[in-house]
C-alpha cells in the first residue's frame, strides 16, 4: 500500500503562488500551431463561371490575402476552357479569353502579385491537372523593430 503524502502549509502556499503566475507562461504547443497553421495546407479558389475581369479581381485579392495569412501553396482552378463562348467571335482569340491562359499571365504581369510568388505550375491531375494551377508563395518577411 502506498504512503499518502500530506502537504504542508508551505507547499500549499507555494502552489497557490505558482498558479497565480500562470498568465506569463507561454503554451509552446499552441504557439507552434498558430505559426504553422497554414504551412502545409493549400488554399483553393475555383474560377468556374467568372468573367475574365471578375476572375482577375478575385485572383488578386486571393493571392494577397493568402500571402498575408502565411499560406505557402495555392490552388487556382481555372477550368480547361472547353465550354468557352469565345469560339463564336472570330475576332477574339480562343486562348485570350480562356482563364487557363490568362490568369497565369495576369499574375506574372502584375508587379504586386509577382513580388509575392516563387513559381506557378500546372496542378497535379488529382487537383485539376491542366485545368488548374499551383502558386507557390514567398515567405512573408516580418518587420522587426
Amino acid at each position: 500500500m502506498k504512503k499518502k503524502y500530506f502537504s504542508t502549509s508551505k507547499d500549499k502556499k507555494d502552489w497557490i503562488a505558482f498558479t497565480k503566475q500562470m498568465d506569463g507562461i507561454v503554451d509552446k504547443e499552441s504557439n507552434f500551431l498558430k505559426k504553422n497553421i497554414n504551412k502545409d495546407s493549400i488554399k483553393k479558389l475555383d474560377l468556374h463561371g467568372f468573367s475574365l475581369k471578375e476572375a482577375n479581381n478575385l485572383v488578386k485579392k486571393f493571392v494577397i490575402d493568402a500571402f498575408n495569412t502565411g499560406y505557402k501553396k495555392l490552388l487556382i482552378i481555372t477550368g480547361k476552357g472547353l465550354r468557352s463562348e469565345s469560339h463564336k467571335d472570330p475576332y477574339i482569340s480562343e486562348k485570350l479569353s480562356v482563364l487557363k491562359y490568362s490568369i497565369p499571365e495576369y499574375i506574372q504581369r502584375s508587379q504586386e502579385l509577382a513580388s509575392k510568388i516563387l513559381k506557378i505550375e500546372e496542378a497535379d491531375k488529382r487537383d485539376g491537372g491542366e485545368g488548374a494551377i499551383y502558386i507557390y508563395l514567398k515567405k512573408k518577411l516580418q518587420n522587426k523593430l
